[in-house]
């Protein structure tokens, strides 16, 4: 819970440190406290307790160390403590003339000189400030500092017998998880009962869970913890649990306690609008819109109140890959203007990147203009239908002009703006990695080139017609393309159960019609010819062979194979006769389409692909084929 004001903290400029209360362990010391008062820093997540904090100074002197002054370091390495042998977490004291560290917690306690009841030593024990040749224990095995935390406690939810204070691995018939909580406990400090299998972590021992609840947000009547090992089926958000719910006994409700806190309204990545908390969804055989699994509709999740039958599972919505963390019960939501242009006629528009100039329809062409590019996705004007400027050299496929001026993605969890571009920034789109100075969707350093934004779900492909294709967050990491057969990270996939078809953002936006020099018809991408593989295709562009499995582009008689980066290049998506800057150099861009190529300055050969780049500011002609040979 945030606090009022910001803190200044010695050696923490530049952290904004805010007041805040939260029980977690402390990034100052790393351990928890009983007082979950403190100081935190949203920029680089840096929780700092009150204690700590309140105590801190920037020198000191100590008994450990009596000839130099210990300096306050925040410390990102992995340094140890000289003197109880623990791993530094952040912050300690230093001497850099000794190399000598103190954690915090000895910092501030001194281990005491000499003690005299250790449990598995009958004779004194000496503290020894240096190392030596003799039997000795660590400051760690003997002592806790800083810690002050009993060997034994009583517990509300263990009154049967006292746990013991542990360090070090949980033991082996254990699972190693708290009772109350499921995490996984600390190995440094935890308390244990060895009779009944009973872990709590120190968090659920300084602070434990409450026995008896009331939220009207969340149930109707009094909740109350069990903490017991049991299977159960939480009403609020349709997934198994294994121990320790809140239960309702009038009614048999049951909830994970984590979903105790579940929001209210949000908004999630691959929706418009925003989606609503039910305790009971009632929407019978829907699926969800994230995970595209079975929705159970008596058990809770979120809704849209504008797209009957939209249901989302409670954790697939509040994923840190779907939901931005932003509770919005109370907020007022302000209806946007989305739309890209405003009707003049039915053949005129204005679009509000062109403000100045109306733009005229032009219904689905025969004419491939290759001079004539679209300012959105920077690919030939022609063989689509388009909008160009009555008055300037402007022009837009119907689809680019379409695109909303802000959207929802299944990449990103705020809501994208489209940037027109007008400085002509080349950028690398994050979901394709191709470069670009068309326009982009954008929202901080994320960027998204005009094609790959406007992906929505579903995604239907003429690759695959029989099936929509989907973004599932879990099931995305390092996939084969069926298009490439390259492995990607972002993929489009079909969710039935019996097929396996895969989609990288790349291919699924290849240009499903391009024009070439080598052909004086337009070539068509062909997704693969399974049955003629035994067969050898070869490019008429490179003069190399292709693997009729993969995809490529064909000519109208279907008698040649073109390889796509042969037909396409690495730069189809930067407008010709611009000015790029890569890599701080400036270069022209330039159109391959004459009867006389340059000579690349780096491969040496002729340019083949529909761009090439020459290099500015020099006295001599400086070409480069590709992005590849420039960089």
């Amino acid at each position: 819970m945030e606090s009022e004001g910001r803190v200044l903290l010695p050696l923490f400029d530049e952290h904004p440190m805010m007041p805040w209360n939260d029980l977690r362990k402390g990034d100052c010391c790393g351990r928890y406290e009983s007082q979950s008062d403190g100081y935190y820093c949203k920029n680089c997540n840096f929780f700092v307790h009150k204690k700590c904090g309140d105590e801190l100074s920037e020198f000191i002197d100590h008994p450990s160390h009596p000839n130099h002054t210990l300096q306050l370091r925040h410390d990102k390495g992995v340094n140890i403590c000289d003197l109880c042998s623990r791993e530094i977490v952040n912050l300690c004291y230093r001497c850099e003339m000794c190399d000598f560290d103190v954690d915090l917690g000895c910092a501030k306690r001194q281990p005491p000189n000499v003690i005299d009841n250790f449990e598995t030593h009958p004779h004194k024990l000496i503290l020894l400030k240096e190392r030596t040749e003799f039997d000795s224990f660590h400051v760690d095995c003997v002592w806790h500092p800083a810690t002050d935390h009993p060997t034994e406690v009583n517990h509300p939810y263990h009154s049967l017998h006292p746990l013991k204070l542990l360090t070090g691995p949980p033991p082996d018939y254990s699972d190693g998880k708290c009772r109350l909580c499921g995490g996984k406990v600390d190995k440094e400090l935890f308390y244990h009962c060895s009779s009944c299998n009973f872990t709590l972590d120190m968090r659920c021992v300084l602070n434990p869970p409450q026995k008896s609840l009331v939220e009207p947000k969340v149930h109707d009547h009094q909740l109350t913890l069990l903490p017991r090992l049991d299977s159960f089926t939480c009403n609020a958000c349709g997934l198994k649990g294994d121990r320790s719910p809140y239960a309702c006994f009038d009614c048999g409700f049951m909830i994970h306690q984590e979903c105790l806190c579940l929001p209210r309204v949000i908004n999630i990545n691959r929706h418009d609008h925003r989606v609503y908390r039910t305790s009971v969804l009632g929407v019978v055989d829907s699926v969800c819109g994230v995970c595209r699994k079975q929705v159970d509709w008596t058990c809770g999740g979120f809704s849209c109140k504008r797209c009957p039958g939209y249901v989302v599972h409670s954790k697939c919505a509040t994923r840190n890959d779907v939901w931005n963390g932003k509770e919005l019960e109370g907020v007022p939501e302000e209806e946007e203007d989305v739309e890209p242009y405003v009707v003049i006629d039915e053949n005129t528009i204005q679009h509000f990147s062109h403000k100045e100039h109306y733009l005229r329809f032009n219904e689905n062409g025969v004419l491939y203009e290759e001079n004539k590019r679209c300012s959105a996705c920077t690919h030939p004007i022609g063989l689509h239908s388009f909008y160009t400027c009555m008055d300037c050299d402007f022009s837009l496929h119907q689809k680019c002009a379409e695109c909303p001026k802000r959207k929802r993605h299944v990449l990103h969890n705020e809501r994208l703006t489209l940037d027109t571009n007008k400085d002509l920034e080349v950028f690398r789109c994050d979901a394709c990695y191709r470069r670009s100075n068309g326009f982009m969707y954008k929202d901080g350093d994320k960027m998204l080139d005009v094609l790959c934004g406007s992906i929505s779900e579903p995604f239907v492909h003429p690759s695959h017609p029989h099936h929509p294709l989907y973004y599932i967050p879990t099931e995305n990491d390092d996939k084969i393309c069926n298009g490439c057969n390259s492995r990607k990270g972002y993929v489009l996939r079909c969710i039935e159960d019996d097929c396996i078809f895969v989609l990288c953002f790349e291919c699924a936006t290849l240009p499903k019609v391009v024009k070439h020099r080598v052909d004086d018809h337009p070539l068509s991408l062909c997704y693969g010819e399974e049955e003629k593989a035994s067969g050898k295709y070869w490019c008429d562009i490179c003069e190399k062979e292709t693997d009729s499995k993969e995809w490529f582009y064909t000519c109208k008689d279907q008698r040649a194979s073109l390889h796509r980066e042969c037909v396409l290049g690495d730069s189809t998506g930067l407008m010709p006769r611009t000015v790029a800057t890569l890599f701080r150099q400036s270069y022209k861009v330039g159109l391959n389409n004459s009867v006389t190529r340059p000579f690349c300055s780096w491969c040496e050969s002729r340019c083949m692909y529909p761009i090439y780049f020459k290099l500015l500011g020099r006295t001599s002609e400086t070409y480069f084929c590709s992005f590849c040979c420039a960089c």
